[in-house]
């Protein structure tokens, strides 16, 4: 197995916690560890926005100082230096040890989030490919996930569609994110001016490319829960899914585990667990399969 380009330890000392996703904790600029909640294990994310730039604005985003735009250019050198000393650290060093509780000592994934949308960057295939020879290094193919966490909206884009089919190839999975099904929900949610319609052929794109899950974080919003009209026009789009045979894992549905730190975070609350659940019953009965996170 190749070795690590530098021997210095990820930086992170202290436990980490399924409520704080920094993405500084190890003292790097690209690659952080988290606690996942949804994988019950470790997740390695990759942060190819350190920028804190985004071409969409989530009511509900955690990122702070956030901000339009895109990423910076990437330094692949230093994203695999990164990379690896983090993976060493996991699998041979006492990282598990220090960071995880016992239960959670797992490795489960490495993810392409971080604080900005991952496609943004023109080295986003680039990045797919450095991290497919480092997980075969490490002899990962197969035994962890590579996954993308995603808004969608530059599917279409022809270096987007590479680094998904190599991602495919790679053990890789899409988190492909649908909030809400209506131009004036995602308008409210998502700060996007996308149509319903445009983003489904999105959604339908990256599925013929790579395992993808639809993923949707539920809220309430100034004391109540998400307008009726909005469900149905979500379960509609779920319906319209399995009609037209879109090859979907399923639904991943979530709450707020986390503060938003975005203007509207005060206006922001929890849903009870009892109304996910039910909301999750109703995906079901539309032939999806469905993961919930509260």
């Amino acid at each position: 197995m190749t070795t690590p380009t530098s021997t210095q330890k990820p930086a992170l000392t202290g436990a980490l916690t399924t409520l704080n996703h920094d993405r500084d904790s190890a003292g790097m600029t690209y690659v952080y560890p988290v606690l996942s909640r949804r994988a019950g294990g470790i997740s390695v994310g990759i942060n190819l926005n350190p920028n804190n730039a985004c071409n969409w604005r989530c009511v509900y985003c955690q990122v702070p100082d956030l901000t339009r735009g895109g990423p910076p250019p990437i330094d692949l050198a230093q994203l695999e230096d990164e990379l690896r000393r983090m993976l060493d650290d996991i699998l041979h060093g006492d990282f598990m040890r220090r960071s995880a509780p016992p239960e959670m000592r797992r490795l489960n994934d490495v993810a392409l989030s971080g604080n900005g949308e991952p496609t943004s960057s023109p080295e986003f295939s680039s990045v797919v490919d450095l991290i497919g020879t480092v997980l075969t290094d490490f002899d990962l193919i197969g035994k962890i996930k590579l996954v993308l966490i995603t808004n969608g909206s530059l599917a279409n884009k022809p270096q987007v569609q590479i680094g998904l089919r190599r991602m495919a190839q790679l053990n890789g999975e899409v988190w492909f994110k649908f909030d809400r099904a209506t131009r004036s929900g995602l308008q409210q949610v998502n700060d996007t001016e996308t149509e319903p319609e445009r983003h489904f052929q999105r959604l339908n794109s990256v599925a013929q490319l790579c395992p993808t899950w639809i993923q949707t974080c539920m809220f309430g919003l100034d004391g109540a829960p998400p307008a009726e009209v909005e469900i149905e026009a979500w379960l509609t789009m779920l319906a319209r899914a399995k009609a037209e045979n879109l090859p979907l894992r399923g639904v991943l549905l979530y709450g707020l585990a986390r503060p938003s730190l975005q203007a509207e975070a005060s206006r922001l609350s929890r849903l009870p667990e009892e109304w996910l659940h039910a909301l999750a019953v109703r995906v079901e009965k539309l032939g999806w399969p469905v993961q919930v996170s509260v």
